[in-house]
């Protein structure tokens, strides 16, 4: 239960302050969470839609499984786990995460793909200096609530 608080807090903190979590595509979100929470001893709980949902990890921080949209590629092999950096957004997401990618491409990261808005938020698939994806989000105000 504290995990899933201290994700609550994460998801409301301010602009200024950013979250890391893991995202792990899946075809069957909820089965892999009830699998990884079992495994971890841990608990899990639906996230912002049906196809997302939240690990609680035993030392701290959450695993987001989540199942990616069919108009987008599924992840190779593999590569389906990568970093989260996560921001709640006082602005509108779009453009806050268009400023946060600017500041990312100044230290030498990459876009992977456009960014795309979605009803919870903003988000980009970037890589970082070495090639390894992470996914930037920025999500709406209140976008737990809905």
């Amino acid at each position: 239960m504290t995990a899933w608080i201290e994700m609550l807090s994460v998801l409301n903190m301010s602009n200024e302050a950013t979250a890391l979590s893991w995202v792990l595509a899946a075809k069957n979100p909820q089965s892999l969470a009830a699998f990884y929470a079992k495994a971890l001893g841990s608990s899990y709980r639906s996230g912002l839609s049906d196809k997302h949902w939240l690990v609680s990890l035993p030392s701290g921080g959450t695993l987001q499984v989540y199942c990616p949209s069919s108009q987008r590629p599924w992840p190779i092999r593999g590569a389906a786990m990568a970093p989260c950096l996560q921001r709640t957004g006082n602005d509108t997401a779009e453009a806050e995460l268009g400023r946060w990618i600017k500041q990312l491409e100044s230290l030498g990261a990459r876009r992977r793909e456009p960014s795309r808005l979605e009803s919870f938020g903003a988000e980009c698939w970037m890589e970082d200096p070495e090639g390894q994806p992470f996914l930037t989000l920025v999500l709406q105000q209140g976008s737990l609530d809905s």
